[in-house]
């Protein structure tokens, strides 16, 4: 919400999530900030990237699920974009996911637009699921995918349409197993897929130690963290779990690769003077995407 509120770029549906920060914030936190919003920045850019080829691809006859959504706003983002999915699927704990619907219910913004693209029958909303013609959200464990499997088919998940997964530092926090059976189940479910992964990359380093140490010490164990050693080990495990295709690239790269212009826009919006913490930590960060293609797209 602090990058979209100083205008690194455009999303009119965060605030109905996130409430803004009233106190001031200190310089050197302000700093971080920028850093921070930079890297928000190539981050929203590069997945959306992705995420618009796929659509155009398959000209929007295709499916989204939106592993670890939290309070994204892509759905909405991608309504008034006219680039809708046939259907877009969110997961999350049944806790988070309780909270979102909460906020979709009391706030008309949100509401309404998924009224607007629903047809057929009664829409349906309890405390932890909603399910309308065109989204879903479904409260659940990712860790267990035969749980999941099941709940996405009562929302209507259709295997035989190209799939689309995304998970933005959903992975990192499962075990090594655990994510690698996550990566198996929809390898194996889905004949026409992709999938994107944002998370840590070059984690043996000592700048990647620190940053293991600075979330250990806010109880926040990256249970995943082995396999973000390289790029090289993003892909693998990508493969090793029956992707056809994989590629992965730092934020570094990402950043460089972005519109030119826009970079120069965002770079003058804040004072960035914190140029080489800023390097460091989008080495530290990476976008590994896969596919697997039985039709050739």
């Amino acid at each position: 919400r602090f990058a979209v509120s100083v205008g690194y770029w455009k999303d009119p549906y965060i605030q109905y999530f996130v409430r803004q920060a009233k106190e001031r914030k200190a310089p050197e936190i302000n700093r971080g900030n920028s850093v921070c919003a930079a890297g928000y920045y190539a981050r929203v850019h590069g997945v959306s990237y992705l995420i618009k080829a796929f659509l155009e691809k398959t000209q929007c006859n295709c499916q989204i699920v939106n592993l670890g959504a939290g309070m994204d706003t892509l759905f909405w983002r991608l309504k008034d974009e006219n680039l809708l999915p046939r259907k877009y699927f969110e997961v999350d704990f049944p806790m988070i996911v309780a909270r979102k619907i909460h906020n979709i219910k009391s706030k008309p913004p949100l509401s309404k637009p998924i009224m607007e693209s629903h047809s057929g029958d009664s829409l349906l909303i309890d405390s932890h699921s909603l399910d309308s013609s065109r989204y879903s959200i479904v409260g659940a464990d990712l860790r267990f995918s035969s749980d999941l499997e099941e709940k996405l088919k009562k929302h209507s998940l259709d295997v035989h349409l190209p799939t689309l997964l995304v998970a933005e530092c959903v992975l990192v926090y499962m075990t090594p197993q655990q994510s690698a059976n996550l990566l198996k189940w929809a390898a194996s479910t889905f004949p026409v897929a992709m999938v994107i992964n944002y998370e840590q990359v070059n984690m043996r380093d000592r700048f990647g130690q620190i940053m293991i140490e600075n979330l250990q010490r806010r109880q926040c164990n990256l249970a995943g963290v082995e396999l973000c050693s390289s790029l090289d080990s993003q892909r693998e495990r990508l493969l090793a779990s029956g992707w056809e295709n994989a590629r992965a690239i730092d934020m570094m790269k990402v950043y460089s690769f972005l519109p030119q212009a826009d970079v120069k826009r965002i770079e003058a919006l804040e004072f960035l003077d914190e140029k080489e913490l800023f390097e460091q930590l989008m080495q530290h960060y990476c976008i590994c995407w896969a596919s697997k293609d039985s039709s050739n797209l």
